[in-house]
């Protein structure tokens, strides 16, 4: 076999091992970042389907929304910015009165200092993201 039979043989069968890789990603289940987020922080006040049953209800003082009729309760527009604000929560609204629910901006910007501990980062963008997954998730629970 020449050298040049060898070269060809094993850009063969590099380009094999990408196909059968790539086949084997696509095969893999999609990762829902937003469903992680709300599973880790709101599944356990707002409940797993977002009705406002999670099993910490009975320590708390008033039962979560349902988040599954927000954009019903807003004539069929999913509310994104108030939505964005209750979840950041570092907005106080006074008319509001207190809050029960956890701030997530202030929770995410200290993530975010601990994830990027020795590189340049915008802790704003951190918390956006967050939040914006969030929200896409939440948005998905809407009732039809």
């Amino acid at each position: 076999m020449t050298m040049q039979q060898l070269i060809v043989g094993a850009a063969f069968a590099g380009a094999g091992a990408l196909v059968v890789s790539g086949v084997a990603l696509a095969q893999q289940p999609k990762f829902d970042f937003g469903k992680r987020e709300y599973t880790s922080n709101c599944a356990a006040c707002h409940g797993v389907t977002g009705k406002g049953d999670g099993p910490y209800n009975e320590y708390l003082k008033k039962t979560p929304s349902d988040l599954t009729v927000l954009a019903k309760a807003n004539k069929g527009v999913f509310p994104y910015q108030n939505t964005y604000e209750i979840i950041d929560g570092r907005k106080a609204v006074a008319a509001h009165g207190p809050r029960d629910m956890p701030i997530w901006g202030n929770d995410y910007s200290v993530m975010a200092a601990g994830h990027y501990l020795e590189v340049p980062y915008d802790p704003e963008a951190f918390v956006r993201n967050r939040i914006m997954a969030l929200i896409d998730y939440i948005g998905r629970l809407q009732a039809k």
